[in-house]
């Protein structure tokens, strides 16, 4: 099915970021790639901490920051200023999402809570997104992806074995699944509110967005009272599941099932193995499933790892290699599936990004916007919201917001 480029099934709906660093940044980048208005609210002084999350850099643009913003519009607002919470209000009156990830009371302190958006808004959609969530013993802390993923219980399955010092997943897992976490939440409450009318408060946080990765982790505990360990590669439930080294490299095999393990031993020209009593089923294969590697390990050193892609591929056993970032990158079916574009930034040129993950028929709503310089559409954004020429004035003077005109910034 091709896809038709054309505005995204969110077009019209219109989102206020008020987030710093990666969760609330990556809920709002989603949103914007399927079409939504999303507005980034930056601090004044400083923006987004992560603009200064660098190397790398480029043309002085952190890397980082222009990741996770791009198709965003940006317009700075001091919040400790009068002026700009009253703007902040003035914007979320029209708007139809908030996402903020401050500290737990800090938008009550503000007058900027639900409660008291939502009576100037009713049909407002405000999501929440913290470190541990907004009740339990824990919801006062601070929380970062490293903390989260530790308390979740996922350092203590990471890593290549019992005795060897705790590892974290390789990416902030934490923080990008809060962020996918908070855009499912916000359209399960928008598609609530095209029935009542209502808009609503929801909240996550890292801890649980964490927490959700050990499903079969959480059900072998459950089912046992015993707590699973760090098993490298391998999967607590099927064998063989797990990379393997190749003459060349490494090699992902998933033969989970009595099919795939036949087509494997196809593969591997080991029919023996068939009549091997230690292998016959599943549980007889994760009983001995070190001798099993080995032999496993000691076959697969005779040939490539693209030579065994394609002989795995014709038994029917889903095998892949381990890839590096920039063999993702040049990967075709990275390219296929549109998830490197090149986007235009205004100081670093046109760089590439990550795209949407999810294809819709109708059009994504993915531009080559890249994310916003600080305060690049502040004025423009102002007059958008019915601020008039005096009042755009008098807020600048009152240092109520922070403007980026051409090339010259006004503060």
């Amino acid at each position: 099915m091709s896809i038709v480029k054309r505005k995204g099934p969110l077009a019209g709906l219109r989102v206020i970021e008020l987030t710093n660093v990666m969760a609330g940044p990556v809920a709002g980048l989603l949103l914007a790639d399927m079409g939504a208005d999303v507005i980034k609210v930056e601090k004044l002084p400083g923006g987004d901490d992560t603009r200064r999350a660098t190397p790398p850099e480029i043309n002085g643009e952190s890397a980082a920051f222009m990741m996770v913003n791009r198709n965003k519009r940006g317009i700075v607002v001091d919040l400790k200023n009068a002026a700009g919470v009253e703007l902040l209000k003035k914007m979320i009156k029209s708007s139809d999402v908030v996402i903020e990830n401050f500290r737990p009371g800090t938008m009550e302190k503000l007058g900027l809570d639900f409660p008291a958006l939502s009576a100037l808004n009713p049909a407002l959609i405000y999501c929440k997104i913290t470190g541990f969530g907004l009740t339990g013993p824990y919801a006062q802390r601070a929380g970062y992806d490293l903390i989260a993923q530790g308390m979740s219980g996922l350092m203590s399955l990471t890593g290549e074995g019992e005795g060897r010092p705790p590892v974290k997943v390789g990416v902030p897992i934490g923080d990008v699944t809060a962020g996918i976490l908070a855009s499912s939440g916000i359209l399960a409450a928008y598609i609530e509110r095209l029935r009542t009318g209502q808009g609503q408060y929801l909240d996550t946080s890292l801890f649980e967005a964490s927490m959700i990765h050990t499903y079969w982790q959480m059900a072998m505990a459950f089912a046992t009272g015993e707590s699973a360990g760090p098993m490298g590669s391998a999967h607590p439930v099927a064998a063989p599941y797990q990379a393997m080294p190749t003459k060349d490299g490494w090699l992902n095999v998933g033969a989970v099932s009595q099919a795939t393990w036949q087509g494997l031993t196809r593969a591997v020209e080991l029919p023996e193995l068939l009549a091997d009593a230690r292998f016959t089923t599943n549980a007889d294969r994760m009983r001995n499933r070190d001798q099993l590697i080995a032999i496993l390990s000691e076959a697969l050193a005779a040939d490539t790892t693209a030579n065994w892609v394609l002989r795995f591929e014709r038994q029917g056993v889903p095998a892949g290699p381990v890839l590096n970032m920039q063999q993702v990158i040049d990967d075709p079916q990275t390219a296929a599936r549109e998830m490197v574009i090149n986007v235009k930034h205004p100081v670093a040129g046109e760089i590439q990004s990550l795209g949407l993950p999810i294809k819709f028929s109708g059009g994504n709503g993915v531009t080559d916007r890249g994310a916003p310089l600080y305060g690049e559409h502040t004025l423009e954004l102002l007059k958008e919201f019915d601020v008039s020429p005096a009042e755009i004035d008098a807020l600048i003077k009152a240092n109520a917001v922070h403007a980026l005109v051409g090339a010259t910034e006004v503060a």
